[in-house]
């Protein structure tokens, strides 16, 4: 047994240093980082990044070893409260309401405070933490979502850092779900299944998903199981997967229409149907007259209210301002703008692509989301976490380049003003685009793009 142990640590020696060393770093970023400290936190993510990328070029074909390290840097994190995000603290309040018979969709926080704040435990801290921002405004997470937000808080009773803990815990599995089904896919897609550790190993991913107790990983897992599904002919129990995805985070909504070419107008309407009635039967519990009108009202602020990380909204932006718009008049007509523009490409890449093979259909979803984040004026780094599983199962890698450079956007948390630094931003963007510009000339044309079979 020594021996075995000596042997493998004389053939993995530098990898294993690698994994203990990033331990420590993901420790310091979990227990220890302000988030008002940049340039920590720019060198720890930077060291982190090039720790992962080493790991995969060093052991790509021990999966056994990625994946336990993947699965100890996100253990790591179990007992830290988020330090990037105040998220989760709407997460928790939206749980206790639950638990207390209270739906979420109805009531503002600011409204419910003086109501709740003997019966829901720490209801004035957590009304503090989330910020006037989220106070004001109804919650915007999908039903499912809901569903797991009140199991935490009900396990985990007046415990916030019992909530975040089993939440945490439901996000690691999750993710623990998409190298299950991702590896299975790649073999299927004939692609290697290393890239999964693209994924697994991403420190924006471990960070932004357990660290800061985002649900992208949720409904991740849900999509990738729902692709796999379709790639098996499994359409039924695709659609219901699907739907479920869509109830974590309503992005997936989006690539619906791709499926009229990929089962043919007859199937497609049988899928919808499937997916549509899954979202209503979990919407069920929450319904009443002015959910769907709350509901739309606290998604519509997103189009036209809010700009974070902003890429191509930046420079209307400034050529706007330079003629005399004023800010937040041009933020509401771009928001207004944005979703008309996000339609007749969903519809273009809809009927110009075949989109009748799961390689074909993953690159359509791929550039539709691509596009509507480089429009969009709030991109956070977790929104990109979406783009890092779609390109797994493409020939593209841009986006594990924004995993990279969409950090410098956390710029904005080192000042009280929360003002972005511009010249961060346009190194952030000019990197992006311009991988992405060199992938498409090395594929020799924009074939790939409206590929036809």
């Amino acid at each position: 047994m020594i021996h075995k142990a000596i042997s493998y640590w004389k053939l993995h020696r530098f990898p294993m240093i690698m994994v203990l060393t990033s331990i420590l770093f993901y420790s310091a970023f979990g227990y220890q980082l302000p988030r008002t400290d940049f340039v920590k936190l720019i060198c720890l993510y930077a060291a982190l990044f090039f720790i992962c990328y080493k790991l995969i070029q060093l052991e790509k074909w021990n999966f056994k070893f990625l994946l336990i390290a993947g699965t100890l840097f996100r253990f790591i994190l179990l007992f830290a409260e988020p330090n990037l995000s105040q998220d989760y603290l709407r997460f928790i309040w939206d749980g206790q309401l639950i638990i207390h018979g209270i739906n979420p969709y109805l009531h503002l926080p600011k409204d419910l405070l003086m109501e709740v704040h003997h019966s829901i435990p720490h209801a004035m801290d957590l009304y503090n933490g989330m910020g006037e921002l989220s106070a004001s405004n109804f919650s915007n997470y999908p039903p499912l979502n809901q569903v797991i937000f009140a199991i935490s808080t009900f396990l985990a009773g007046p415990s916030i850092l019992g909530s975040v803990m089993i939440m945490r815990i439901f996000i690691i599995l999750a993710d623990l779900g998409i190298v299950f089904f991702g590896r299975k896919l790649l073999l299927k897609l004939n692609k290697s299944t290393h890239l999964i550790f693209w994924y697994f190993l991403n420190p924006l991913v471990i960070l932004e998903l357990t660290g800061n107790l985002h649900f992208e990983g949720v409904m991740l897992f849900f999509f990738v199981w729902a692709l796999y599904l379709l790639h098996q002919q499994k359409w039924k129990v695709a659609a219901v997967v699907f739907a479920l995805s869509i109830s974590i985070k309503l992005v997936p909504l989006m690539f619906l229409p791709l499926f009229l070419k990929y089962f043919g107008i007859r199937k497609s309407i049988y899928f919808y149907a499937w997916v549509g009635g899954v979202i209503l039967l979990l919407a069920l519990p929450f319904y009443s007259p002015e959910f769907i009108s709350n509901y739309s009202q606290t998604i519509g602020l997103w189009f036209s209210n809010f700009e974070f990380n902003a890429g191509f909204y930046n420079l209307v932006k400034y050529i706007a301002e330079f003629w005399g718009a004023k800010p937040w008049e041009l933020i509401k007509t771009y928001g207004m703008i944005v979703p008309i523009i996000t339609i007749a490409w969903i519809g273009l890449l809809t009927f110009i692509r075949s989109n009748q093979t799961v390689n074909s259909l993953v690159a359509s979803m791929l550039w539709i989301l691509s596009l509507y984040y480089f429009l969009s004026a709030t991109v956070h780094p977790w929104y990109v976490i979406f783009l890092i599983a779609l390109t797994l199962f493409t020939q593209f890698r841009f986006p594990i380049v924004w995993s990279l450079t969409i950090v410098l956007s956390y710029f904005a948390y080192s000042n009280e003003a929360y003002k972005e630094n511009g010249f961060l931003l346009l190194f952030e963007y000019i990197a992006v685009y311009g991988f992405m510009i060199y992938e498409i000339v090395r594929l020799k044309s924009t074939d790939y793009l409206f590929h036809k079979n």
